[in-house]
């Protein structure tokens, strides 16, 4: 036996291994929170089945459950993406987690990645869980697959970009606070229920600016109305991405 043959090389994992096993460990402890899941799982389930079973919203012709599932679909995606990030993003801050983690030989960048990814991972989960239930309930999407996804993953960074903005600026009680409101007003004036349509002409207009809209709107066009791709939809999510990302880079406080 030749000396230093067991000698210890320290040093830092691979980045992809580190990323990979911080998404595990993000995805892990998202799912098991009972107020995260009552917000990505339970209550768009809720609203998916109780709407399109129970004639309290007029959604115009067709079936409702055309209509409310694309919405339901979008509302998940901010539910995760904006509302469960933004929480516990915040919460992480306060505890000092993310302060310990910056500090670790896990980059900064590779954190959000993580983050991002078990988003993602999560909305996975969500997509196929309210796929199942609104196929049972009688829903018949169109369009193409391919334009779904972007349109999911732009909405996505845009409402991830406005939670890590809102985590990394206001206290966590805030966030707190904030976020749950966000979610109520956007599901309300969203046009995840109840048709822009229904709202005052001189609203609609800013309406149909917000993520949640052009989101819902788009998924709409494309899996109701066959739509190839809704460019202004996916516009306006990438500006919202832009900027959310962009003002989260700059102004996010690790402490």
């Amino acid at each position: 036996m030749s000396a230093g043959t067991y000698t210890p090389e320290p040093g830092a994992a691979p980045v992809g291994r580190m990323i990979a096993a911080q998404a595990a460990l993000e995805t892990r402890m998202l799912l098991r929170n009972g107020e995260q899941l009552l917000l990505t799982v339970v209550i768009p389930s809720l609203l998916l089945v109780l709407f399109s079973t129970v004639d309290i919203v007029d959604t115009g012709s067709g079936r409702a459950v055309d209509f409310l599932a694309p919405g339901v679909l979008a509302l998940a995606v901010m539910s995760t993406a904006f509302t469960g990030q933004a929480i516990a993003t915040g919460f992480e801050r306060r505890y000092g987690v993310l302060k310990r983690l910056g500090a670790s030989p896990l980059p900064r960048w590779a954190l959000m990645t993580a983050k991002t990814l078990s988003v993602l991972v999560t909305e996975v989960l969500q997509i196929a869980l309210l796929t199942v239930i609104a196929l049972a309930l009688g829903w018949s999407p169109q369009g193409n697959p391919l334009s779904v996804v972007l349109l999911l993953v732009l909405g996505t960074a845009a409402f991830s970009g406005l939670g890590l903005l809102m985590a990394g600026t206001l206290r966590a009680e805030a966030t707190l606070a904030a976020a749950n409101l966000v979610f109520l007003l956007l599901l309300v004036g969203g046009g995840v229920i109840v048709p822009l349509e229904k709202f005052p002409d001189a609203a609609r207009p800013v309406l149909e600016l917000l993520p949640i809209s052009a989101l819902s709107d788009g998924l709409r066009d494309v899996l109701r109305g066959g739509a190839s791709m809704p460019w202004g939809a996916a516009g306006i999510l990438a500006a919202w991405a832009v900027l959310g990302l962009g003002a989260a880079a700059k102004f996010f406080r690790w402490e």
